[in-house]
């Protein structure tokens, strides 16, 4: 597509949003940052004490799909029928009940990866492992027992990984919670396997407390408690942090607990979605572990603004990519490969450029 077209197109999807966000300059210089690019494994990686077969499966990762070669990834995940219950996730699309057809979308779609529980994986794995790159989510929150439990618990080993195929696993924290404590253990001896099996890992870094969410805001995703979690996450050496995208600032302050700086808000940070996300990248080690936001749930109409704005946020704040499923699954497929196409063309513009 011609710069012109492209810078156009952008604009008009974004509407008011586009300047504000194609024009931004960040706080934190984007010189302080270890971006994404061609050379991302060798030149972030290849220092450190990720075994070989663990920089084989990082380059196996970012090097497949649309976006193969740039150091950008579009990843499908699908752990919703656990999460959010099958028929609220599947529903909307009865197509998808198969997990064959989610591993065709992420295909279709030009996605780097798909990633799933071991059910999904396990029943096509012969067939399509060799196709599209895996990545085993080994624990979820199961929602079945009533009254209902928030607690991440281990469905799968890193060995079945392994076994079937991937070349990443996957894992989810809810720091904050009660559970934590419990949560960064087990993840971390599961990180540490995969990487001694030649895998790289991935982590969900959610908040889960009802105390972040008061009558005025909801800080689970304030970018100043979400920056923390980052930071924990990269400290048990997850390769990867999927973050959900800041929407505020200032927990630490609002809810009156923990320890921060002033610094943070006045010289980190303004209420730019792209400042706000550049503290996130900034906790990942300053871009040394990539930082991947979630594409959110389904809202009909204005999922395709929604997941172009993400997008837009996330490559000029010097993330890593992004990682959307019910935007995609929860349509037709030919507009689900639309919609992640969308996706992948924000990384692959050099109009949207690191702020």
């Amino acid at each position: 597509m011609p710069v012109e077209e492209m810078s156009s197109k952008l604009e008009q999807i974004l509407g008011e949003d586009a300047a504000p966000l194609l024009r931004h300059q960040c706080k934190v210089p984007k010189d302080n940052l270890h971006l994404p690019g061609p050379d991302y494994v060798e030149r972030i990686y290849g220092g450190s004490d990720r075994p070989t077969r663990v920089l084989g499966s990082l380059q196996s990762l970012i090097g497949h799909g649309r976006l193969a070669g740039t150091g950008y990834v579009s990843i499908l995940p699908v752990d919703q029928g656990v999460e959010h219950s099958a028929g609220a996730s599947f529903a909307p699309n009865p197509l998808y009940f198969d997990p064959e057809n989610l591993v065709k979308l992420a295909i279709e779609g030009g996605c780097n990866a798909v990633a799933s529980t071991l059910g999904v994986l396990g029943s096509v794995a012969r067939k399509y492992a060799h196709k599209i790159p895996f990545i085993l989510k080994v624990n979820h929150n199961e929602f079945l027992s009533y009254p209902n439990a928030f607690d991440q618990i281990r469905f799968a080993s890193v060995r079945q990984a392994f076994d079937l195929g991937a070349v990443s696993v996957g894992a989810t924290i809810y720091f904050g919670s009660e559970e934590s404590k419990r949560q960064i253990q087990e993840v971390t001896g599961m990180f540490q396997q995969a990487h001694e099996l030649g895998m790289c890992t991935i982590l969900w870094c959610y908040l889960r407390n009802s105390a972040f969410k008061t009558k005025d805001a909801d800080y689970h995703v304030a970018a100043d408690l979400t920056g923390q979690a980052n930071h924990l996450g990269v400290t048990i050496e997850a390769d990867i942090i999927k973050q959900k995208l800041p929407e505020n600032n200032g927990g630490y302050n609002a809810l009156n607990f923990g320890k921060t700086s002033k610094k943070v808000y006045s010289d980190l940070t303004t209420d730019n979605p792209i400042d706000l996300t550049r503290y996130q990248v900034v906790n990942c080690y300053m871009g040394r572990a990539g930082l991947i936001n979630s594409g959110g749930a389904s809202s009909g109409e204005s999922d395709l603004k929604e997941a172009v704005k993400t997008a837009v946020i996330n490559k000029r704040a010097g993330g890593m990519g992004l990682i959307s499923g019910r935007k995609a699954f929860q349509r037709p497929m030919k507009e689900g490969v639309g919609l992640l196409n969308a996706i992948q063309d924000v990384y692959l513009s050099k109009d949207v450029t690191i702020a």
